[in-house]
């Protein structure tokens, strides 16, 4: 078969399978599919976006494939390109999300020779399902997680044709109904909600009355019975002893508190999912289940119990914030007015690190119903590629507003994402950085400890001393610099296409101030 016909072939077979959106980084061998995508696109049948940087396009399309949950194809041409998804790719593969990686490749002749471009491309992402013909792709994506399609494209690889794309209907594949385990009461339960848990941990929890354990990019927490400052909970509070039963749901991985939970092996622990979601080894206390169910409403009595010592915890927080900031200027006060910024049908996009974590210890429960999206890479939990992966979300999304918190070290790492030609479609998205000049998370850690100071500055916190507005200017992207106590009226402003707003932070007493949080719940708990 010709490159062209291959390329035509292709575009069909990714509108039967509801292909909405593709991302393509240019190059030589992908001539063919390049013409293809363009000629689909101009057809309203396939929305393009080009990036030249095969590792921002990755994550573009993992953006747009986490916030649609439909597949999103990245193609690139041969060579090193095909390396640069790899991230993107793991990222997808932890995290499960449809991502498509379609490669372009010189034909099987050319292997083990010094051609240009020429290397072996087949299998390149360990343990991700692979087809190397058109006919082998809905096999490869079924799935349910991310592929990789490599074509070899002989010469010619342009042809002057008027493309055409038949559809076909499409068809979606009906999926089983599980039948739930219903679980007894008893025992002293908790529902633990991880990353992409989306609602059934809530629905679980509010129907047996049992405390919601969820982080904040589960989709969970929402509801009266959603405990805030449960990480400071599981640490200090007697009642983490008193758990004899965890419901785990998504992906939990945000803080030590709760994999240390999960990692009991004296409780019963049933984990709607599988072990590739499920922290550690899954020892003999451990279930592995699809669903589950409450037979009825257990004793609210444990619940208040949660929720009451929630409040005080919720109150001593509070109180060191202010202590710190009478004007709300510490870093938890920042996540705080992010949270309290997304409105109804909102999307926020959370990078690694901090401000995940920030947020995690201050986001108040949203309002069930309301449908605010909060989303982050947590496959991995990397730095790399988030700028994308937010901007990717918010062309994805119709949001009401739309909103990525990151820290500069993620910004830098990734102000390539910010790289768009000046036709290609973007969103409407308010990027804010907490800038503290470095990786104020390792200060919270290990690293962190006194006799690790000599050398911290250099090795952990690795300060760049970078202009994030020079940056900007340069990308062709509106900045400015707002104080922690206006960045509520700045993220009020209605905003079109994208934009960066630079808070700038101090991370000197980073470690102090989460030791004095964690110390101030603590005394409150022991005082009860």
């Amino acid at each position: 078969m010709s490159s062209t016909r291959t390329a035509r072939s292709l575009i069909i077979e990714l509108l039967n399978l509801d292909v909405r959106e593709a991302v393509l980084s240019p190059g030589s061998r992908s001539g063919p599919l390049a013409l293809a995508l363009a000629a689909a696109d101009e057809a309203g049948l396939i929305r393009l976006h080009v990036r030249i940087d095969e590792r921002e396009a990755g994550f573009l399309a993992l953006g747009l494939a986490k916030a649609s949950r439909r597949v999103v194809p990245a193609f690139t041409t041969s060579g090193t390109a095909v390396a640069n998804l790899h991230p993107a790719m793991l990222e997808a593969q932890h995290a499960c999300v449809p991502l498509l990686a379609i490669t372009a490749d010189r034909p099987a002749r050319l292997r083990g020779t010094g051609a240009n471009q020429t290397t072996d491309q087949r299998r390149i992402f360990p343990g991700i399902a692979y087809a190397d013909s058109v006919k082998g792709l809905a096999e490869a994506l079924s799935p349910g997680g991310p592929a990789h399609l490599n074509l070899e494209l002989d010469e010619p690889l342009l042809e002057a044709i008027e493309w055409d794309f038949p559809q076909t209907s499409v068809v979606g594949s009906a999926r089983a109904e599980v039948e739930p385990e219903a679980l007894a009461f008893g025992p002293r339960t908790v529902v633990m909600a991880g990353d992409d848990a989306r609602q059934p941990p809530r629905i679980l929890a509010r129907d047996a009355g049992w405390p919601l354990l969820a982080e904040p990019s589960s989709g969970s927490r929402n509801g009266e019975g959603a405990v805030v400052a449960y990480r400071l909970l599981l640490a200090h509070s007697p009642l983490a002893g008193q758990i004899e039963r965890v419901v785990s749901f998504g992906h939990s991985t945000l803080s030590r508190p709760v994999t240390s939970l999960l990692g009991r092996a004296d409780i019963e622990i049933i984990h709607v999912g599988s072990q590739g979601t499920f922290p550690h080894p899954a020892g003999p206390n451990v279930r592995f289940v699809d669903a589950v169910a409450a037979e009825g409403s257990d004793d609210r009595s444990w619940l208040e119990s949660w929720l009451d010592a929630d409040r005080l915890a919720g109150a001593a927080i509070d109180a060191v914030l202010r202590a710190h900031s009478l004007d709300g200027t510490t870093p938890y006060d920042v996540a705080r007015t992010i949270s309290e910024s997304v409105p109804p049908e909102g999307l926020l996009f959370v990078g690694s690190s901090n401000p995940i974590r920030d947020l995690d210890l201050v986001a108040r429960p949203y309002t069930v119903g309301e449908r605010r999206l909060i989303i982050a890479n947590r496959g991995l939990a990397g730095i790399d590629g988030v700028l994308s992966t937010a901007i990717g979300a918010a062309l994805a999304r119709n949001s009401s507003r739309a909103i990525a918190y990151v820290g500069d070290l993620t910004f830098l790492h990734g102000s390539n994402g910010l790289l768009i030609g000046p036709g290609e479609p973007r969103p409407d998205l308010t990027i804010v950085v907490a800038s503290d000049d470095g990786g104020s998370i390792f200060s919270t850690l290990e690293q962190g400890a006194p006799e690790f100071a000599a050398t911290f500055e250099r090795v952990f916190a690795a300060p760049t001393g970078a202009d994030i507005g020079d940056l900007c200017r340069g990308y062709g992207i509106p900045h400015r610099v707002v104080a922690p106590s206006a960045l509520a009226v700045a993220l009020e402003e209605s905003a079109t296409g994208i934009r960066v707003i630079e808070v700038p932070l101090e991370r000197g007493s980073r470690r102090v101030l989460a030791e004095e949080l964690s110390t101030a719940v603590r005394d409150v708990l022991a005082a009860r």
